[in-house]
């Protein structure tokens, strides 16, 4: 059995390992290709030929191990099933095994990119830096200080898998191999200059995108070689996965290169000539997928047991993408095309020009779309709104309030995040202020009052009681974990919702929240988070572990609507101006009285907490009338009596 197993596993690494070699070797191609325009931009004299190439191939290997990492990850959490016990089989575990290694690989490699990227900005040959020269250099420089903090994270991670016997936490692994994404995502050609805030959310979903899809692709590519069980399940549910992943991918594309690059003049330059190749790159790995999907799976659901075209197509796909990742290694190296004017202030810090000050036609009117909080609130419509339809089909009933709170609840998400409002949002303490009441009172509100996860429970099919969990089974025991139970109970919920409302008080947490694209994009997802999680717990209408009774969640309803008052009235209060740095340097002429606006901001957050707490007193006070009214006319004589 031992020796049959290791020319299998033999099999797996070499197949890694060649993928890795292609990302490098093209990426270092592109490189050395790319390297006397890069000198002739930036001015910077020739590093030499170990950071010349020594920096794409790393970099494209570590990103590769990343992809592995995740998707091995994935794969364990998602694409294989646990045993009925709840601890992993012998596939998910040598999932998280493999999962874990590559982290640590990532992790290596990204430590490696720390001192490769001070040697190519400083223009310094890599054997003349020392590690004190690397170290105190790495905080100067902004993407050698992600590639520090991704090289953190991937460690932690790596460590954290090493622990894990159960399935309920690779969902959590899953979530720390995509965040070690993130850092590398919000720096280089994507987070500066016009545009920089659709750059780097299509950026971002590029990315995680992309991630999924190479790295599920390897994962189910090594489990076939391996000849694992329930590769017909994992190649179905993948399947799927890669089709969502492939246009996440295709339309983030095609929006971050648009805002760099002038289409009519594409094939002008290095950088565009990339860009074509990279969509090449693209179209050939979907027309792979399409004929996987026609053949492969097919075939598997026909007989579990016939993996050879599924081997043969995945291999072909798998070396594409590394061909796939070398060029956009290489194409991050590349210098775009220079601008065809210098942008603004404004549209250097906020990615777009505010020339006018805010109206109620222009808050209306003028719209920015998110790419990533616009895009949520379309999807989560969209698949409510399926459920509902599915629902409809086996004749169930679903209330038509839910839907529209719900509905409503996401047009509220779309309006606060793109409208004038999400522009302004940026720009304006008062306009902020007023996007933050919406973001964690009104959208939580109207989205707990759909009550989604008692339509997911409905809308989803249970499976046999010996069958493979899917996502019915998923939601369930999440919402059975410790970590639900601690974050939904009322009183956490409060705190964390409290923290949102008063942190934004203090100088140095609202400066930080607001002067880069990440934070600002984390602080919107901390207001929907916290708010969701707050009523969902107090308001009754989904099953929470920890339900109060109703005067007890009409008092912690009320503390909490207070909250926002009290907030208000030291915003009000305050004499000195929070993000005053910060909404300076976007020297916008109609915004000059900062401390003006901030007393503004100040009236609306307590006007607002102080009009939630008459809302709440009103339902009160109705509902009570309502229960009178029931209790008399039971209690009332019938006429014959």
């Amino acid at each position: 059995m031992a020796t049959s197993a290791s020319p299998r596993r033999g099999t797996v690494r070499a197949v890694l390992l060649g993928v890795a070699t292609i990302a490098g070797v093209t990426a270092a191609a592109i490189g050395a290709l790319a390297l006397p325009e890069v000198l002739a931009v930036t001015g910077l004299s020739d590093p030499g030929p170990f950071t010349t190439y020594g920096l794409s191939f790393v970099r494209a290997a570590g990103e590769i191990a990343a992809m592995v990492a995740i998707g091995h990850f994935l794969f364990a959490a998602f694409l294989v099933p646990p045993q009925s016990s709840g601890v992993l089989d012998a596939d998910g575990y040598r999932a998280l095994r493999v999962g874990g290694a590559a982290c640590a690989v990532w992790a290596v490699c990204a430590a490696l990119l720390v001192a490769l990227t001070i040697s190519d900005v400083s223009g310094v040959p890599l054997t003349e830096l020392t590690p004190l020269d690397v170290w105190s250099a790495a905080d100067l420089v902004e993407t050698s200080a992600a590639w520090r903090t991704t090289s953190i994270l991937a460690a932690v991670v790596a460590v954290a898998s090493l622990t894990v016997l159960r399935w309920s936490w690779t969902p959590a692994l899953l979530a720390g191999g995509l965040m070690t994404l993130m850092p590398l995502a919000v720096t280089g050609h994507s987070s500066s200059g016009g545009s920089h805030d659709i750059a780097t959310n299509s950026l971002i979903i590029h990315l995680v995108a992309g991630t999924l899809w190479a790295g599920g692709l390897l994962a189910l590519l090594g489990h076939a070689l391996r000849g694992g069980s329930h590769t017909d399940i994992a190649a179905r549910r993948f399947s799927g996965l890669a089709l969502w992943c492939f246009a996440s991918m295709a339309v983030s594309g095609i929006v971050n290169a648009a805002v760099r690059i002038d289409v009519s003049n594409i094939y002008d330059s290095s950088y565009g000539l990339l860009v074509v190749g990279k969509v090449a790159a693209l179209a050939g790995l979907g027309v792979i997928g399409w004929w996987q999907r026609r053949t492969s799976i097919v075939a598997l659901q026909r007989d579990p047991t016939s993996r050879r075209p599924l081997l043969r197509l995945a291999l072909t796909e798998a070396a594409l993408f590394g061909v796939a990742v070398g060029v956009a290694v290489g194409l991050a190296r590349t210098p775009p095309p220079p601008a065809t004017r210098e942008p603004l202030p404004a549209e250097s810090v906020l990615g777009f020009d505010l020339a006018e000050p805010p109206t109620i036609a222009r808050v209306f009117v003028e719209w920015r779309f998110d790419l990533i909080f616009g895009t949520a609130a379309i999807v989560m419509a969209g698949i409510y709104l399926a459920a509902v339809y599915r629902l409809a089909r086996r004749g169930a009933p679903w209330s038509t309030r839910r839907t529209v709170s719900w509905l409503i609840g996401c047009l509220a998400l779309l309006f606060a995040t793109s409208s004038g409002l999400g522009m302004y949002m940026a720009a304006m303490f008062s306009m902020h202020a007023v996007a933050q009441l919406i973001l964690t009172i009104v959208v939580p509100v109207l989205l707990v009052q759909g009550a989604p996860v008692t339509l997911a429970l409905k809308a989803l099919q249970a499976v046999d009681p010996n069958g493979v969990p899917g996502p019915r089974e998923w939601l369930v025991i999440a919402l059975d974990s410790s970590l639900l139970r601690f974050i939904t109970h009322p009183w956490t919920a409060l705190t964390l919702l409290v923290m949102g409302v008063y942190g934004l008080c203090l100088e140095v947490v609202f400066d930080a929240a607001v002067s880069e694209h990440a934070s600002h994009m984390l602080m919107i997802g901390y207001f929907l988070l916290s708010g969701a999680l707050f009523f969902a717990s107090v308001s009754g209408v989904e099953s929470v572990p920890r339900m109060m009774p109703g005067r007890g969640r009409i008092a912690i309803l009320l503390c909490a609507f207070s909250q926002f008052a009290i907030a208000g009235v030291v915003v009000l209060n305050m004499r000195e101006v929070l993000g005053d740095v910060f909404y300076r340097s976007l020297k916008l002429s109609w915004h000059a009285d900062l401390l003006g606006d901030q007393r503004l901001g100040g009236q609306m957050i307590a006007a607002g907490g102080l009009l939630a707490v008459g809302a709440t007193l009103a339902v009160l006070i109705v509902q009570r009338r309502r229960s009178t009214a029931t209790e008399l006319r039971t209690a009332a004589p019938s006429p014959g009596s």
